[in-house]
């Protein structure tokens, strides 16, 4: 895709891999960046960071989960700024937590953003780039769409989810002249995953090594773009040897929250813990480096 000259929006652009996409597209000549994200605030920081860089942007404060909102959002930036030429479905949430203890609310927020907002968001945008017969659309789904993870059920089944909605699309809009990709980061450093329990051996990515995987990717035209050699690795080894993979699974996952811990328990464990952890990080970073 030639990016010089277009028009983008990007969901979930006020943070983490959504907000390096938007600074990597605008280094690349893009023409204006429509930022959307539930934090205003946080949009209006990155729109003046991408401004200072020339790229004209737009920003809307937008609830993916709100169906009218979306509607009409959508239909005012048509109206206003003409044709959106590539949509970047990055907005998500993740919550961690043993299965039997998983709480409705969290799932229900869950399944809501990262596929029921991504889908009615899409549904609208592709039926205009289908009238004009041009677009591209990005949906972020993740290592997990191919691997999934234990104490994180509905996150994975949600990424399960992205990747078949997007091979579908891929072949249905294609007689519109509209490509569907799919991007599948591994555990990312974002403010989303800084709360959750790490699963051992994994070092996390940079969303500005993302952001420039997702650029080249569009370049080669590649229909599913997997980011990092973690990535490759897993999906391999998955088709290969997934007893292996199960393995490994098994021994890396963190072990589940405990809700009945005495304080006295606490306190004397924090230091152990925190002792582990740099033996394990200090073992990541020489196998890494291996």
């Amino acid at each position: 895709m030639e990016i010089q000259g277009k028009v983008a929006l990007i969901t979930g652009a006020s943070r983490g891999i959504g907000r390096a996409i938007a600074l990597e597209l605008a280094q690349q000549g893009i023409k204006r960046l429509i930022l959307v994200a539930r934090d205003r605030q946080k949009l209006v920081e990155v729109a003046n960071e991408i401004e200072a860089m020339g790229t004209e942007t737009a920003i809307v404060a937008l609830d993916l989960t709100q169906t009218i909102e979306i509607n009409i959002a959508v239909a005012q930036l048509w109206r206003n700024f003409g044709q959106i030429h590539l949509l970047v479905n990055c907005a998500g949430v993740a919550y961690q937590s043993s299965f039997l203890q998983s709480k409705m609310p969290q799932v229900q927020e869950e399944l809501s953003v990262n596929l029921l907002g991504m889908y009615n968001l899409t549904s609208l945008i592709a039926r205009r780039m289908a009238s004009q017969r041009q677009g591209t659309i990005v949906n972020v789904s993740s290592l997990m769409g191919k691997v999934a993870a234990p104490t994180m059920a509905t996150y994975s089944a949600t990424k399960f989810a992205i990747i078949g909605f997007t091979q579908a699309l891929r072949r249905e809009l294609a007689e519109h002249n509209i490509r569907v990709i799919a991007l599948l980061p591994s555990l990312t450093d974002t403010d989303m995953v800084r709360d959750l329990k790490l699963f051992r051996w994994v070092i996390p990515m940079t969303p500005q090594q993302v952001a420039k995987a997702l650029v080249t990717g569009m370049q080669n035209d590649s229909p599913e773009i997997l980011v990092g050699w973690q990535s490759h690795l897993a999906v391999l080894c998955q088709r290969l040897a997934p007893w292996l993979l199960e393995l490994i699974l098994r021994i890396a996952t963190p072990p589940a929250p405990t809700k009945q811990q005495p304080a006295e328990k606490l306190k004397t464990l924090i230091p152990k813990l925190s002792f582990l952890t740099r033996i394990h990080r200090f073992g990541d970073l020489f196998l890494s480096r291996t």
